[in-house]
């Protein structure tokens, strides 16, 4: 298994990422793992693992990177030779079966949406997947980042994806899907929804399809995936993660005022369990989001990402290309209803760059 990996993207590339493909590399016998980026960078981080297995660590050199604060579509066009491009050409010509990278997020949509030939048959635009912990599992939401002018087509299309892969990748039976909405009756909503619905109610799918749910009920796990536009999928995990951040960071100051008052090795105790608590949100746990829709496979790692998210996304990755992951979602977009108003021109990128998520 062959995985092209930005080492250029991030916050902190290249020196987390080249050091998360060693260890995948040594944990792994099957992946290899082309670093593509900056030549002489990479070689001085290689050169700080000299153990690793440098044959299955090769190096395409991209003379340019893309910054996170940089506009994605304008990035692209000035900077050719940059090392999103060059991992996205790599799988268009089938040198590698999937792509991971930690870099800026709308680059790497628009560069697939870019390339006609990365989409698979039947879909009209690939969704960005967020994996979010529940009381039953881990949960998909789907799309968080891709699309924000989706269409009922796309979210009904991104249901389906998103069962797919809660079935082969984390093991879910028969994942039932909600539709994110501001109240659960039938009414409610915008015209996006309620078409949306009416497709559910006319598919395959719909029995898998319980209607709508609310933001308060994706952590009961009631569904294991929830539909929604890039917009709303993207400040819900913003969102999310900022909700994480400031339990956990005022949970460990009140731990620590509490710590000397506790009795024997209570207080660390109390601490192993928080710290295994906040391990169940980190989305380090499953390396980064899936581009679900696209010929191959594609993880779009958080930006911050450490070492261990990097080598949990290569593993991930490596997982969603030997899957039979996008021959079940091609089959099953076969039977997608057809919409009232379906776009004339499925499958082709969006017309204005503000469609695309932003880094």
């Amino acid at each position: 298994m062959r995985v092209a990996l930005d080492a250029m993207g991030g916050d902190f590339a290249p020196g987390p990422i080249v050091a998360g493909a060693c260890e995948a590399v040594v944990d792994l016998p099957e992946l290899t793992v082309v670093l593509v980026g900056d030549r002489d960078r990479i070689e001085a981080e290689l050169a700080k693992a000299p153990a690793v297995p440098r044959d299955r660590l090769p190096i395409v050199h991209a003379s340019q990177a893309i910054g996170m604060d940089e506009k994605p579509v304008e990035a692209l066009r000035k900077k050719r030779d940059n090392s999103i491009s060059r991992c996205w050409g790599m799988m268009a010509g089938r040198e590698v079966e999937a792509v991971v990278s930690a870099g800026n997020t709308g680059a790497m949509v628009a560069s697939a949406l870019f390339n006609a030939k990365m989409f698979l048959p039947g879909v009209r635009r690939p969704g960005i997947a967020a994996i979010f912990p529940s009381h039953q599992g881990p949960i998909v939401i789907i799309d968080v980042g891709a699309n924000m002018n989706a269409k009922a087509e796309d979210l009904y299309q991104y249901g389906v994806m998103g069962a797919i892969y809660a079935e082969e990748i984390l093991g879910v039976t028969h994942p039932r899907i909600g539709l994110l909405n501001v109240g659960t009756e039938d009414e409610k909503g915008t015209e996006l929804t309620r078409s949306t619905r009416a497709l559910y109610q006319a598919s395959p799918w719909a029995g898998r399809f319980v209607g709508n749910v609310e933001g308060r009920d994706i952590y009961a796990g009631h569904v294991r995936v929830v539909i929604c536009d890039g917009f709303v999928g993207n400040v819900l995990l913003k969102a999310g993660e900022g909700a994480v951040e400031f339990l956990f960071s005022t949970l460990k100051q009140e731990l620590a005022r509490l710590m000397p008052d506790l009795p024997g090795d209570a207080g660390q105790r109390m601490a192993g369990s928080l710290q295994r608590l906040k391990t169940r949100f980190e989305y380090e746990e499953f390396g980064g989001a899936p581009l679900l829709g696209i010929r191959g496979a594609c993880i779009i790692c958080h930006g911050a990402s450490g070492v261990r998210a990097i080598k949990n996304a290569l593993r991930v990755a490596g997982t969603m290309a030997s899957e039979r992951l996008s021959t079940r979602i091609v089959e099953q977009l076969a039977g997608t209803p057809a919409p009232a108003q379906a776009d004339p021109r499925p499958g082709t990128p969006p017309a204005h760059p503000s469609e695309l998520a932003p880094g």
